[in-house]
């Protein structure tokens, strides 16, 4: 397995002059990051764009400067490139692009207006557009991969159950923070090691991506809870696990405060469809064997 990145992930100079700000870096170098952390290969698409345009060329949009038949026969030849690639190397698992791009976007792209329409439309790039067979993800969604688990951890099993979370989630190349691991697991801690604890967990929340919380049970834990709330303050993606059938209400499962910050999903399989790019490094059907 291995993942196709848009070149200017690796090389942001391929870039229009000017549009590149340090949160776009931050996600490049995430991505790398995360490919790197998890042993996963990489391979680079041609960059269509800079190779007709030229180095430092000026922003636009795909009808300002691309929609020609030169640019249209320079797509053609790089895509039956990369196709005879894949004949010795095996297609991609998925396609890393960069939203917005006129040639690489996913979601949205560049276009140009057209009688009076919005310049950006949704679909993929003039580019990507080629490779509609394969799964494609924006380079913000891959670098969302640090999560933050936060659920009750007073009993073998309950820690046992947060492990197993942890694992499956590593095995779709995400780091897993684990309250446990740092020393949260005894009752007889005394004031300094709270505070110790407080202040490492509250640091993982905030530089997690992600928070994945456990809120079985007939009431959510509360420490969970507050977590859920602090991750919601601070605009994290927050994803609520609760497996138990209960529910509180005819509309509600578990907590509506709760259930409103965040998006509940009731197994497992739901919670790795819930994860922004899954990348299967270790997939959960390996993990159950």
């Amino acid at each position: 397995m291995y993942l196709l990145l848009c070149p200017c992930i690796r090389n942001p100079d391929l870039r229009a002059r000017g549009i590149t700000h340090q949160k776009d870096l931050d996600a490049f170098n995430q991505v790398l990051h995360r490919c790197k952390s998890f042993d996963i290969p990489v391979k680079m698409l041609p960059c269509a764009e800079t190779l007709y345009l030229g180095p430092d060329h000026e922003p636009g949009h795909f009808l300002d400067r691309l929609d020609t038949l030169e640019f249209s026969d320079l797509v053609c030849k790089l895509e039956k490139e990369v196709r005879e690639d894949w004949i010795k190397e095996g297609e991609p698992y998925a396609i890393i692009g960069v939203d917005a791009s006129p040639v690489c976007g996913v979601r949205n792209t560049w276009y140009g207006s057209v009688n009076g329409f919005d310049a950006k439309i949704p679909g993929r790039g003039i580019f990507l557009k080629r490779f509609s067979d394969i799964m494609a993800y924006d380079v913000f969604e891959a670098a969302c991969w640090k999560v933050y688990l936060a659920a009750p951890l007073f009993s073998e099993a309950e820690c046992d159950f947060n492990r197993k979370i942890a694992d499956i989630l590593s095995g779709y190349a995400m780091q897993v923070h684990l309250p446990q691991d740092c020393g949260d697991s005894e009752y007889s801690r005394d004031i300094s090691i709270q505070k110790e604890i407080f202040g490492k967990n509250l640091q993982a929340i905030d530089n997690a991506d992600i928070v994945v919380a456990v809120i079985d049970g007939a009431d959510a834990d509360s420490g969970t809870s507050w977590e859920i709330g602090y991750a919601f303050a601070k605009g994290k993606k927050i994803i609520s696990l609760r497996t138990d059938f209960r529910r509180v209400g005819n509309d509600e499962l578990v907590n509506l405060m709760l259930e409103q910050s965040s998006l509940v999903v009731n197994n497992i399989h739901s919670l790795i469809k819930a994860i922004p790019c899954p990348i299967p490094v270790r997939p959960y059907e390996e993990i159950k064997k």
